[in-house]
């Protein structure tokens, strides 16, 4: 289980520090999965980050069943059973996908190249055309995305953080990446977190945070947020619908 209590993050700006989250309290239960979205610049990504440990927060802690995080690297998180997925996946010169998939489950996992494929194939993608590319520049925006799904599902990670996956990629694509994450759920039986605005996304969630000028706006049940939401009523009305 994930707790965030009471966290603030700020940044230095030209004259004075600049608030980008304050007081955040939020709980992610086992197997649950969650969509957070709100307006651009509201401090949807930056929650991610804080999560998964690429930024510390200025108050506040993160714990992780159980255990005080709030200090620990992305490394120790990762060990600890926390992925993330980047909004721009990163491209790897010289790495191969097969290098990137059995690099992610890890050593103790002993994942063979066949199983490596499997992982592929989850993600829509043939695995004799992809398992010995290179995560470079040959690769379309799509392809990266599915890629990068497919090492999260190798990792099998307690929680899995994924930032506007739909960012980039076609509606082809997208209309896959929702069946990816449908089965990546319900197999996997794990916690997933994405940050989107998109309303298929956060139609296919448990729970919906809504996040706008650094607070929490909103929380609860896709039934009782996604209409409020596509209303633009209550707390919800800074929200803009987007398709894809």
């Amino acid at each position: 289980m994930l707790e965030l209590q009471n966290v603030s993050f700020e940044v230095e700006g030209e004259n004075k520090k600049k608030e980008i989250l304050r007081n955040i309290n939020l709980t992610v239960d086992h197997t649950k999965f969650i969509a957070v979205t709100g307006p651009n610049g509201g401090g949807k990504s930056t929650l991610a980050k804080l999560i998964v440990g690429i930024e510390k927060p200025t108050m506040g802690k993160i714990l992780f069943d159980g255990v005080d995080i709030t200090q620990m690297s992305i490394t120790e998180r990762a060990r600890a059973g926390i992925s993330f997925a980047f909004q721009q996946p990163v491209r790897f010169k010289g790495v191969t996908v097969k290098d990137l998939i059995m690099l992610a489950a890890g050593k103790e996992n002993k994942l063979t190249i066949a199983g490596a494929c499997e992982y592929l194939s989850e993600v829509g993608l043939c695995a004799r055309d992809y398992i010995n590319r290179e995560v470079d520049t040959s690769l379309s925006g799509g392809e990266l995305k599915r890629i990068e799904i497919a090492t999260v599902m190798a990792r099998a990670s307690k929680l899995s953080v994924f930032d506007e996956p739909e960012a980039g990629i076609d509606l082809w694509s997208f209309n896959n990446l929702i069946d990816v994450f449908e089965r990546l759920y319900q197999e996997q039986k794990r916690s997933i977190m994405i940050i989107s605005h998109q309303e298929r996304i956060l139609n296919i969630a448990d729970e919906i945070v809504v996040i706008a000028n650094g607070t929490i706006q909103a929380i609860g049940k896709k039934d009782e947020i996604l209409p409020e939401l596509l209303s633009g009523t209550s707390s919800c009305r800074y929200y803009q619908k987007r398709e894809v």
